[in-house]
């Protein structure tokens, strides 16, 4: 009996440590949960020296700071309210002394601002945090990117993870930052790559029985020609695949040939390349498509002649 007693009183010892334990975490918690997280808010983003939206810079900004999780962020809608109440103007605000000003107003203890500038070949973004009570930046961070169209809020993003230690994607940061990584079919304008579009010409020559054909004289069904002729066409090209130093393309190129003897022979050639964009050098391989006449005849071996002669039938038997 009496130790059935001990027993108990364990037992009640143990489920009475457990309630504490997890009164203590609730407590933890709660008391994690009441942290008060530093206020922070962006008025304006410079971007008169990039062609880029002020605003949707600005809500990018705004997005990525909630994203972080470290400050209370306040949003458009305070800002406007409060300065237009507190007659404050958001436009241009990037000095020491009006985002000192402006954060007092809004009663935060920090204030974000950023600009965007093309300085040569490369978009040079800069961010500026500012410690309210003190007018001072405590953090400043300057990156410089490629110049690519449409990958903006990328290269803002990418600078505020490195602002605040946060890691970013390593192919997405050698993309906008290193030119032989971002010259691919999705990140670089088509304008930016090497085209050869354009009119060709050149000499064709025959061999063998089609030569002897075209020397011939038409009486025999021959063309009474060179066997070398005038080639005329023009080149189209569709580039689909652009790393770095090179590229491969589809080529289609039309051709006439003849035309320097009073023919008219189409062609056309099909291609797939692979073409060097620092020297043009080229190299392509593809089936080529003519048009030809053909024409029944025969040869005739006279005297036992070795030399057969072809003739036209038409001609013969006519």
């Amino acid at each position: 009996m009496k130790h059935f007693k001990h027993t108990l009183a364990m037992l009640t010892l143990g489920v009475s440590a457990l309630m504490t334990g997890i009164a203590d975490l609730n407590a933890q918690n709660n008391a994690s949960e009441n942290i008060k997280k530093p206020g922070i808010a962006i008025v304006d983003f410079d971007t008169r020296g990039y062609n880029f939206n002020r605003q949707q810079a600005i809500q990018f900004v705004i997005n990525e700071l909630i994203a972080l999780g470290t400050y209370e962020v306040m949003d458009l809608y305070e800002v406007d309210y409060i300065a237009g109440k507190d007659s404050l103007k958001r436009d241009g605000c990037f000095s020491k002394v009006c985002l000192s000003e402006f954060g007092k107003h809004l009663g935060i203890e920090k204030m974000f601002t950023g600009s965007m500038q093309l300085l040569g070949d490369k978009v040079s973004i800069t961010l500026r945090m500012m410690d309210v009570a003190t007018g001072t930046f405590e953090k400043t961070l300057v990156k410089e990117f490629l110049d690519i169209k449409g990958n903006e809020l990328m290269m803002i993003r990418v600078s505020m993870n490195e602002m605040f230690g946060v890691s970013s994607n390593d192919d997405l940061v050698k993309k906008l930052t290193v030119r032989s990584e971002f010259e691919s079919t999705v990140n670089n304008p088509y304008k930016l790559v090497l085209r050869s579009d354009g009119p060709r010409i050149g000499i064709v020559g025959f061999s063998g029985l089609a030569a002897e054909v075209i020397q011939n004289k038409p009486s025999v069904g021959g063309y009474g020609g060179y066997p070398f002729m005038f080639q005329f066409g023009y080149q189209f090209e569709k580039q689909y695949l652009n790393e770095g130093n090179f590229q491969a393309l589809i080529e289609m190129i039309p051709n006439i040939t003849g035309m320097d003897q009073g023919r008219l022979i189409p062609s056309f050639t099909f291609l797939n390349g692979l073409r060097n964009n620092v020297n043009g050098w080229e190299f392509a391989f593809g089936p080529s498509f003519n048009i030809a006449k053909m024409a029944k005849g025969f040869y005739f071996d006279s005297d036992g002649d070795e030399k057969s002669e072809w003739y036209l039938e038409s001609l013969v038997s006519g």
